[in-house]
């Protein structure tokens, strides 16, 4: 074994699902949705988007580490969701980063978008007052501020970069993490992605290239909470959402002489590229992702308990997902939950949250439901409709994104 093998130690997420992380768990196994009516922009009634995942509001929980001064600068929610997560998190693992720590700790922070919202807000300004951005606008709109912030807080001073694979963003987040403890370059890193994508072009954007919900003409409203539809017959498109998601590693060896206690650890991963298309995953290079993650954790697919699938409610996306997972594992296959039908679709944060919630049904041994699933006979995946209790010792994350970016990890039950 690697003795600088990665291992989990804290972690923490908000979501559509709530701002707390077990009532989030706990809202997730009893099935209840975070999609609702879209109130964070309200851009009229021809709008082709009704429905989001929205997170509540965190202000009136306090964090000093931004004051009010502060929070006038960075006018983007995607800090203080990512600063929440972040110090909450850190306090789960038990991790103080003081100065002989910091030139080792990592961080590896995401985002996919990042402060896009800022940057529109003051192109608006400009044209309908001509009025100049403010000297803040430049910065929020820097994705990997993101990290950069992180770093200032946590006093982190190690190796710093911003993974940006689209919607695989948090799952490679973790895996750059785990990379830079293997090769004994950190000895900790703070892992994770944020995006905030409730903005007028983001999602009239995928609206119009057909991957968001778009209902059948003619056919009365759908309740929100119903449109997110991983791996069924009648999916429609995804759902996009908002939230954060954050993930503690440490090597095993400075784990075990810190006194830190690991919650799991990353058995195997893998990245690869379908070279191939800029939205639509592809099969050949989506199977070798996840086989490849399988020969670096040196297990064969008897050995997996569980799957959390990517699972975006696309047709094509679901499509080469199960196609992938049916080949690999056969019949019987390990249960799969997609977590999107609960959540929607976070863009670049939602492969940080699902592991998060990976992690969480590893502790507990259960599986959430995969909301209004209804089978489709050209699927063949074992998909949980219903929680379902499971022994696990390894579980799959799967993330594919946009411009073919793939990314599967292992956590292995300690």
């Amino acid at each position: 074994m690697n003795r600088n093998a990665a291992v989990i130690i804290g972690y923490d997420a908000i979501s559509p699902l709530g701002i707390d992380l077990d009532t989030q768990w706990q809202n997730a196994l009893a099935g209840k949705s975070g999609i609702g009516p879209l109130t964070r922009i309200q851009p009229g009634p021809t709008f082709p988007v009704k429905a989001a995942g929205q997170v509540e509001d965190i202000d009136h929980l306090g964090y000093p580490f931004l004051s009010a001064r502060e929070q006038a600068r960075w006018i983007s929610p995607v800090f203080k969701y990512a600063l929440l997560t972040t110090e909450r998190a850190l306090a789960r693992s038990g991790l103080v980063i003081d100065a002989k720590l910091a030139p080792r700790t990592a961080v590896t922070y995401s985002s996919a978008i990042g402060g896009l919202d800022a940057i529109l807000s003051a192109d608006r300004k400009w044209f309908s007052a001509n009025r100049l951005p403010l000297p803040c606008m430049n910065p929020n709109g820097c994705v990997n501020m993101v990290a950069g912030k992180v770093s200032m807080l946590t006093g982190a001073t190690g190796p710093i970069t911003t993974t940006i694979t689209a919607c695989a963003t948090g799952l490679t987040s973790i895996i750059i993490g785990a990379m830079l403890i293997e090769q004994g370059r950190a000895d900790a890193a703070i892992c994770g992605a944020v995006d905030f994508p409730l903005v007028e072009p983001i999602l009239a954007g995928f609206a119009s290239m057909n991957g968001s919900y778009s209902p059948k003409e003619n056919t009365p409203p759908e309740a929100p909470e119903t449109l997110s539809r991983p791996f069924s017959l009648h999916r429609r498109g995804f759902v996009a959402s908002e939230g954060a998601g954050c993930v503690i590693l440490a090597s095993r060896a400075f784990a075990r002489a810190n006194g830190l206690v690991p919650v799991a650890e990353i058995a195997g991963w893998s990245m690869t590229s379908d070279a191939h298309h800029f939205v639509a995953p592809h099969y050949p290079t989506v199977r070798r992702c996840i086989t490849e993650a399988l020969a670096d954790a040196g297990i064969t697919p008897a050995d997996v308990q569980a799957v959390n699938a990517h699972a975006t409610s696309t047709r094509v996306g679901d499509q080469v997902e199960a196609d992938a997972l049916r080949d690999i594992f056969g019949d019987p296959m390990p249960p799969v939950t997609a977590n999107k039908s609960l959540m929607g679709h976070v863009m670049g944060a939602s492969s940080a949250i699902e592991a998060v919630y990976a992690l969480l049904g590893l502790r507990d041994g259960i599986l959430p439901p995969t909301l209004n699933y209804r089978p489709d006979p050209a699927l063949s995946v074992n998909c949980t409709a219903s929680p379902v209790t499971v022994d696990q010792t390894h579980v799959l994350k799967n993330a594919f994104g946009f411009g073919g970016c793939n990314a599967c990890i292992l956590f292995r039950r300690i």
